[in-house]
């Protein structure tokens, strides 16, 4: 299995498929040296003074996790072109554009998608986002004047480009909004902790987490009482109504990714399991009949921490080598 390090470098390093200016995936490819790895670089994050700007020029492939103004201008034609954008868990991003200039007659395109999509898989899933997938999508060159601003529903979005005039390109400003109740979210680091309320709302959340993890849950509090128990073909939590459930895999969509455990129940205490896998989510599902509320902390896993621990303690999983 790839390294948490690995599976960071070939995440940040993605280019656009873009056939015919229709498809929508994203493809990684290997990595190059001088490929950017901007997400938690330290002088992004820099305080700056009341009332100043960042502002900095966009590379073909970036990822951004501060606000600002950000142009890009293309110095050869561009075809296959992303940009990732990142907040804390409790806020929103609005992406308006200041100013562009690209050909649309021409085969060029800017889009804003709501979430990230990688190699095909989106976040949040289609089974978790409150917009139909085609919704979710919009695009300069049908929406012009029409929608200068675009906010997410999450803490994610992205804009994918082409543009082929060496000198055309565009001027945006990403703002962030505070999110009172986060729903769908993927973690900027490691390790955290996080409370996740669904208010009398019938939505799904998931909670992602790019690395391999222990997380510990301490605080379930669900609209009824049922069981804990592992995941198994003829078992789950799926008829209650109301559940948190533990994925991992290797992709980006919880959808695709493989169930590992089911909580029916709430509790205070401590639940704890160690999730070896390149993609930890957990996920909330509510009916809307109840106030759920879920509190977790979760760290990076060294894959030569094995042994035992006092708190309560469920199975290991993803761990191919050991």
């Amino acid at each position: 299995m790839p390294s948490a390090f690995q599976f960071q470098c070939h995440f940040v390093l993605i280019v656009l498929a873009a056939s015919k200016g229709e498809t929508r995936y994203l493809e990684v490819r290997d990595a190059g040296e001088d490929e950017p790895f901007l997400l938690l670089s330290e002088d992004l994050k820099r305080e700056l003074s009341a009332g100043q700007i960042y502002r900095r020029s966009l590379r073909c492939i970036d990822m951004l996790s501060v606000e600002g103004q950000f142009t890009f201008t293309a110095d050869q034609p561009q075809l296959h072109c992303a940009t990732f954008f990142i907040g804390e868990p409790e806020e929103l991003i609005t992406i308006d554009y200041d100013f562009v200039n690209i050909d649309c007659q021409g085969g060029d395109f800017l889009k804003v998608f709501d979430g990230w999509i990688l190699k095909g898989e989106k976040f949040p899933s289609s089974l978790d986002h409150p917009l139909p997938t085609s919704q979710r999508y919009v695009d300069f060159c049908e929406s012009g004047n029409i929608q200068r601003s675009i906010r997410s529903s999450q803490n994610v979005a992205m804009i994918f480009f082409r543009i082929h005039q060496p000198g055309n390109g565009f001027t945006i400003t990403v703002k962030k909004n505070t999110n009172l109740f986060p729903c769908n979210v993927i973690s900027q680091t490691p390790s955290g902790r996080f409370t996740m309320v669904i208010p009398h709302q019938h939505r799904n959340c998931s909670f992602s987490i790019i690395y391999p993890v222990v997380i510990k849950i301490s605080d379930l509090i669900l609209g009824h009482l049922n069981g804990l128990f592992l995941k198994k073909p003829s078992a789950g939590c799926a008829g209650v109504g109301d559940f948190v459930e533990l994925l991992g895999g290797t992709g980006l969509d919880p959808s695709k990714m493989f169930p590992l455990a089911d909580l029916c129940h709430s509790f205070h205490g401590s639940a704890q399991m160690k999730i070896g896998c390149e993609n930890t989510v957990l996920r909330m599902v509510s009916s809307g009949k109840h106030v759920n509320r879920v509190t977790f902390e979760y760290h990076q896993l060294d894959l030569q921490e094995t042994e035992n621990r006092k708190e309560n303690s469920i199975e290991e999983f993803c761990f191919p080598s050991i």
